[in-house]
């Protein structure tokens, strides 16, 4: 399976450098994202991502852990902290990096443990790919908390990207196929990976599917373009 981020993420941490990939969608195309991103300390994190570091708590899942930027930091910390991509190369990297606790896997493919904090950054939702994809998604991660425990995670409202600035929106924001449902493609190098869904969810709607799968959902903190993190508790 080719993997364009693992591979970037490898390559910038054993050189120090590392090619832009190449970001296209059925919205956009030709966007880059430096992999150096993926290494950032917590003095160039977001407010977003230093609030939910900040409200982790307990036995701590990181998903889609990536380099372990988030991981690392936690660990620092002293909490108890797992990471978890299906990258095998990012992976690797974590471990490179000093963090204990590594898998490999597929989020679906985890059914063991118990944790006080689920934590899913960097457009922590992106995974779900669809709506639909978000109900299957948060039903999986509601089986894995301790009692007690707490999801904490992002998305953006991407209703912007199709709004004027006379305020007229130039797509169907109503229509069949809710409009954060993204098909991505990634391209670093010679490595190409397969369109896939990945998606972002407006927090009315995020919250209006967390409640009808048995969660509260509060908004606790808020970037500058539509970004927020949320923080799901199961309801008593």
């Amino acid at each position: 399976m080719s993997d364009p981020m693992g591979q970037a993420v490898y390559d910038f941490y054993h050189s120090g450098k590392a090619e832009m990939i190449i970001v296209d969608s059925n919205y956009t195309e030709g966007e880059e994202m430096d992999p150096a991103i993926f290494f950032r300390g917590i003095a160039e994190m977001s407010a977003i991502e230093v609030t939910a570091l900040d409200h982790c708590r307990g036995s701590v899942i990181d998903v889609g852990a990536g380099a372990g930027c988030h991981a690392l930091e936690l660990q620092n910390r002293n909490l108890r902290v797992t990471a978890v991509d299906k990258s095998e190369l990012s992976c690797e990297v974590m471990r490179e990096r000093g963090i204990r606790e590594v898998i490999c896997s597929d989020i679906f493919d985890i059914t063991a443990g118990r944790y006080d904090t689920i934590l899913m950054l960097m457009n922590g939702t992106g995974i779900a790919g669809t709506l639909e994809g978000l109900s299957r998604l948060l039903r999986h991660l509601k089986t894995l908390l301790a009692p007690g425990g707490q999801i904490l995670l992002d998305s953006s409202d991407i209703s912007y990207l199709f709004t004027e600035e006379d305020g007229s929106v130039w797509i169907d924001l109503s229509r069949e196929n809710y409009y954060g449902e993204m098909i991505y493609e990634m391209t670093y190098e010679n490595v190409r990976s397969e369109k896939f869904f990945w998606l972002f969810v407006d927090c009315d709607t995020l919250c209006e599917t967390a409640i009808r799968l048995g969660f509260s959902c509060t908004r606790i903190a808020d970037g500058e373009n539509g970004e927020y993190l949320a923080r799901l508790l199961p309801a008593r």
